[in-house]
């Protein structure tokens, strides 16, 4: 996960509610009654979750590419 640990702006702790948000939002809750019952009433921790996105599944198949490329140079060379 990449989401920040805390709000830029005001420090309050954010990562640990990302993933039951996500769970709860994709169960079909309104996203600003779930960031409600969680406490988040400042703007900057509400925009922080909500305009978060897990980069890692966009990475992942760069990597693998690249060692498989690696894999492919290595063999052809001996």
């Amino acid at each position: 996960m990449l989401i920040p640990v805390r709000c830029f702006t005001c420090g309050n702790l954010i990562a640990d509610k990302f993933k039951e948000y996500q769970s709860r939002v994709k169960g079909g809750e309104d996203p600003g009654k779930v960031l409600d019952s969680f406490g988040f009433k400042r703007y900057c921790c509400r925009s922080m979750i909500l305009t978060s996105v897990e980069t890692i599944h966009q990475v992942i198949p760069f990597y693998e590419a690249i060692k498989r490329r690696e894999q492919e140079v290595r063999s052809e060379l001996e």
